[in-house]
């Protein structure tokens, strides 16, 4: 009867962890601005511009708001999408401001930094936003650049404290600078490309003329997977081998048409399209994470994200250790680095896989076998279903070492 109040323990102990880790989630801006269909405008403009993956991505934030009538007015100036940034990105404060903050702040007035001046597109100060308490529950904001107080506090949204702050300001705060006309900003992928080892790769796209419809994706949002160029030195002969047409689509099975960042990315596990994606012709990979490894399982092989070369919104670019093989263009489903297994093939199965993987003449053409198909699907299917092991085995192990203690 002693071990009951330690059992109870222990199994408290291990509901408040699994708790923990069920709940640990980065804020997702959208998600929070979707319940006020006040704000929907604002939400669709974070969106469009991405200012919404740079609000996720950072851990302290305060979002001033603004209503649709308030975002009518910013429309009704018909400026650009990228100005349109600029003046949103001067509503996203990057500090911490509830409410309570708002009319306590030392000697009633305050300077905040924003997007726009924390990444480089302001100029001198003008991406400061002031902050001042005027007593009776109202408090102004002001653009530093306008030097004077044109919206005020409405009220307080959503706070989690010390993480993300949204409050509704009354109207678009008025800067000259943030409206003054942008242009677009030029994507170079080339140059991109060719920073810490990837020129290989880079040249493929130039001398296939894939790298068109990469640039094509760039202002909406793209994910290139970039092989280095040991990697593609090796692979040489065998791109050699396919057809005019098969290079552009393998090199196209390397980028996505969406703007996935290192943590966007591995929340995205699942079948994921590319920008060879084609009706019929699926062209799609498995995204799988694992701690902190991503890997990119094709039919044929498995590859490792090693890190990352650029990432500048709405561009990030990864580095791959393996080309990314898909199914229509090569046969097999044997990995090379099967070899490398502890646990040795028989030789007559060693000869059968050899020959099963073998380059054929028709290695730049698509599979016609329906029962493979079928059987990958399945796969698919019960990859889906996969047990999060990792996650029960880091609580089991807590509790096992809370009941060594508490023996």
């Amino acid at each position: 009867m002693q071990h009951a109040p330690v059992f109870t323990r222990l199994l408290t102990l291990s509901v408040c962890l699994l708790f923990l880790s069920c709940t640990t989630h980065a804020h997702n801006i959208t998600h929070i601005l979707a319940k006020y269909p006040e704000f929907s405008t604002f939400s669709h403009y974070l969106t469009v511009t991405h200012l919404a993956g740079e609000i996720n991505r950072r851990q302290t934030i305060t979002v001033l708001a603004v209503s649709n009538a308030g975002m009518a007015d910013l429309l009704s100036k018909h400026l650009s999408v990228y100005v349109i940034k600029n003046v949103l990105s001067l509503h996203v404060l990057v500090d911490y401001f509830g409410a309570r903050k708002l009319h306590q702040i030392t000697d009633g007035t305050a300077s905040s930094a924003t997007l726009f001046q924390s990444t480089g597109s302001a100029p001198g100060t003008a991406g400061f936003v002031n902050i001042t308490d005027l007593k009776h529950g109202k408090v102004g904001f002001g653009a530093q650049d306008s030097g004077h107080l044109n919206a005020y506090f409405v009220k307080s949204v959503v706070e989690i404290p010390y993480n993300i702050s949204v409050l509704e300001i009354s109207q678009i705060l008025t800067s000259a600078v943030a409206e003054a006309p942008a242009e677009a900003p030029s994507l170079n992928l080339t140059i991109m490309l060719s920073k810490q080892g990837c020129k290989a790769f880079g040249d493929l796209l130039e001398a296939s003329g894939a790298i068109k419809t990469f640039e094509e994706n760039a202002d909406g949002g793209l994910t290139v997977f970039c092989p280095s160029d040991d990697v593609i030195k090796g692979f040489m002969p065998k791109y050699k081998n396919l057809t005019a047409a098969g290079k552009v689509s393998l090199l196209l099975y390397h980028g996505i048409p969406i703007y996935q960042s290192m943590q966007m990315l591995k929340s995205s596990n699942g079948l994921t399209n590319t920008l060879a994606t084609d009706g019929a012709k699926k062209y799609d990979f498995t995204v799988q994470t694992e701690g902190e490894d991503i890997t990119l399982e094709t039919k044929v092989v498995t590859a490792r994200v090693t890190g990352t070369v650029l990432d500048q919104e709405p561009v990030v670019l990864y580095k791959i250790n393996k080309v990314l093989l898909p199914r229509e263009l090569f046969k097999g489903t044997v990995e090379d680095d099967e070899a490398e297994s502890p646990k040795a093939a028989s030789p007559k199965s060693s000869k059968k896989s050899k020959d099963d993987t073998a380059d054929s003449p028709d290695a730049d053409s698509p599979e016609s076998d329906d029962s493979e198909d079928s059987t990958a699907d399945q796969d698919d299917e019960n990859g889906g279903g996969r047990f999060d092991g990792g996650r029960w085995a880091s609580v089991l192990l807590t509790v096992f070492a809370g009941a060594f203690v508490l023996f």
